[in-house]
């Protein structure tokens, strides 16, 4: 099955098991915005958690903060946001239809890497054991035909973005033969930088009102509250603050469900550090990140680092980890060297002194950070997409069956437990409440009686639920139930009291951060 075609499976089995749903549906949608249900709601908590326990539980010298969306507008100016944050745009002018430019080149990239996959599977499947694949990349005239291709346009790519050469962008969209997805015309605009902050207005009246935006990011909600957290937890460089927090982008290219979003959640960690210590704090975090990307079992194989052709204005390092979605290896979080930009330009406008008296070397300075970043909508989709699963079973009868199943790591699935009365009489569904209201307080566990236990059992699969526990005759006589395993499909007999232990043993935290290095 084609990639794109599993994508768009994935979209649709999130609305119809309560996961993600498109905001203000009854009225026809909302560009880019999305709304989180039932189980959406559950996951997206769950991956928020491992995150914050593996930033502030694991790391002593890493503390919280939750900063408020609105802040002062200088801020912005201070952080080159007002200036500097901007995408190149380019418009087709025959279907109206606006796009990034550099998205447009990318997706070119991938094409030729998508051209060189297709011609390794193809020898992979002709050659089987015997294949090598780095003889057949370097041998290959196609493969070697396209790479050339794809070397030429990267080098072409990074050098204008380092630029900012706008009128070369276009000229690469041109020389290329990029068409509009819409409407297959090559008839573009100019290119053209588009800001990407959301403003409103403060005050009670309009002429009093002053213009404020929706924040960007929640990293200088971190920066301007870096003396504050410093001097009440007294704390000593190294040390990084923490935050999960909405920000908002007025993209312009929004796409690929909740990979691109106008709003969405950060969970971000800034660390300070002593200058000239910056690169060595850099790369640990970069293994810290990419150890707690793999540690939830998705494939080692699927990740990747990224490292950043073109460095922003305020950092000397930067580097992503990247994921392989359905729609190719994407970005999922970024790992950044800020030098002491944010602060030093914050006492700068502030008039305010923003620095550190480092006790060992008896004098102050500004402290350089290293930064982590992570959307939680990109690390939901990840997580979902790693998930889905579509299964050919044999069934006794020797007919065959499937099943779709959301394998998610048990720590992280929305509902842990669903108990199922075998029938609905004979006291069966009073003994299985007995059971919820037991393990209700440590786990999120779900009551589910209706359909046959075939059909309960596939839609648990469905929504992820790693365990079932069905309550039959022989519960009521010697309190014992039938727990069932998603993954395996197998079947133990266990004692009810056995249950809880179990269970927590398979979506306990600990367990998770155990695997980390």
């Amino acid at each position: 099955m084609a990639q794109e075609d599993i994508f768009k499976k994935l979209v649709a089995h999130c609305k119809e098991y309560g996961y993600v749903f498109q905001s203000s549906e009854i009225y026809d949608g909302l560009g880019a915005v999305y709304d989180y249900g039932q189980n959406g709601v559950e996951l997206k908590n769950n991956i928020k958690k491992y995150w914050w326990d593996s930033m502030v539980l694991l790391h002593e010298n890493v503390v919280g903060l939750d900063s408020a969306i609105f802040m002062h507008p200088t801020i912005w100016k201070a952080s080159g946001h007002v200036d500097a944050f901007n995408d190149p745009l380019i418009d087709n002018k025959d279907s109206k239809k606006r796009y990034r430019a550099d998205v447009l080149i990318e997706d070119q990239l991938g094409k030729y890497e998508e051209k060189m996959n297709k011609e390794v599977a193809k020898a992979e499947k002709r050659f089987g054991d015997s294949f090598d694949e780095k003889q057949f990349r370097e041998t290959n005239p196609r493969v070697i035909a396209n790479q050339e291709k794809w070397n030429t346009l990267h080098q072409r790519f990074s050098d204008a973005l380092n630029a900012g050469d706008l009128a070369e962008l276009k000229q690469i969209i041109e020389d290329e033969g990029i068409v509009c997805p819409l409407s297959g015309s090559r008839n573009w605009t100019d290119v053209r930088q588009f800001n990407l902050m959301f403003s409103t207005e403060m005050g009670s009246t309009a002429e009093g009102a002053a213009k404020i935006y929706l924040r960007p990011e929640t990293a200088q909600g971190i920066f301007v509250n870096y003396l504050n957290v410093q001097k009440t937890g007294r704390m000593k460089i190294p040390f990084g603050i923490a935050q999960i927090g909405k920000a908002f982008r007025n993209e312009i290219v929004a796409r690929q469900f909740i990979f691109r979003m106008r709003e969405f959640e950060q969970m971000e960690m800034q660390y300070f550090v002593k200058p000239g210590t910056e690169l060595d704090w850099f790369d640990k975090w970069k293994e810290t990140r990419i150890s707690w990307h793999r540690a939830l079992g998705f494939g080692d194989e699927n990740y990747r680092f990224h490292v950043h052709e073109k460095l922003a204005h305020y950092a000397n390092a930067a580097v992503d980890v990247e994921y392989k979605f359905p729609f190719g290896f994407k970005e999922v979080e970024g790992i950044h060297s800020r030098t002491d930009f944010d602060l030093s330009q914050h006492q700068k406008f502030s008039g305010k002194k923003i620095q550190y008296y480092d006790p060992e070397l008896g004098e102050s300075y500004v402290p350089y950070v290293v930064e982590t970043s992570i959307g939680v909508d990109r690390m939901f989709l990840q997580v979902v997409a790693a998930s889905y699963c579509e299964e050919e079973l044999e069934s006794s009868n020797g007919q065959k069956d499937t099943r779709v199943v959301m394998k998610l790591p048990a720590v992280l699935a929305p509902v842990k437990l669903a108990v199922m009365p075998l029938v609905k009489k004979d006291g069966l569904p009073e003994k299985a409440r007995e059971i919820i209201d037991e393990l209700k307080f440590d786990f999120n566990c779900q009551y589910d009686e209706k359909d046959s236990i075939g059909k309960r059992y596939r839609r648990q699969d469905a929504i992820g639920t790693p365990f079932c526990v069905t309550v039959d005759h022989q519960s009521l006589e010697d309190q014992t139930v039938t727990i069932r395993y998603r993954d395996t499909m197998e079947q133990d007999r266990v004692a009810i009291t056995e249950l809880k232990s179990i269970i927590a043993e398979q979506v306990s935290f600990k367990e998770l951060f155990a695997k980390l290095k």
